[in-house]
């Protein structure tokens, strides 16, 4: 199997195993070469409730990016507390738990959010 479609299976079998409702909604990742991105989802209406990503930022500032990844998770956590977010589910994707992913994750425990 060729790398695509092996990210592809792990996708899908995480998506299987998890869902976001009103009262606990989904964190998805999305991860580029350059930028990450992610946002809180309830499945139950295909709505998004909040999303932030590094391009809203001004300037990296000349930070790395695993530090750019855990400050978008801190403002996201914020985001979410202000709609009175405070539980979720983290939905990594087809991404390992390493490096900018763990980050945000990291940043977004540090906001408060519990997942």
């Amino acid at each position: 199997m060729q790398k695509k479609d092996m990210r592809l299976r792990r996708k899908r079998r995480i998506r299987s195993k998890i869902s976001g409702t009103k009262e606990v909604p989904r964190i998805s990742v999305f991860r580029s070469i350059k930028h990450i991105y992610a946002q809180i989802i309830n499945d139950v209406k295909g709505t998004t409730l909040v999303s932030f990503s590094d391009k809203k930022l001004k300037d990296g500032g000349g930070k790395s990016k695993i530090e750019v990844a855990s400050y978008v998770g801190e403002k996201l956590a914020e985001l979410a507390k202000s709609k009175k977010i405070t539980k979720a589910v983290f939905d990594k994707g087809s991404y390992k738990f390493h490096g900018r992913v763990k980050a945000l994750a990291d940043g977004l425990r540090r906001g408060g959010l519990k997942f």
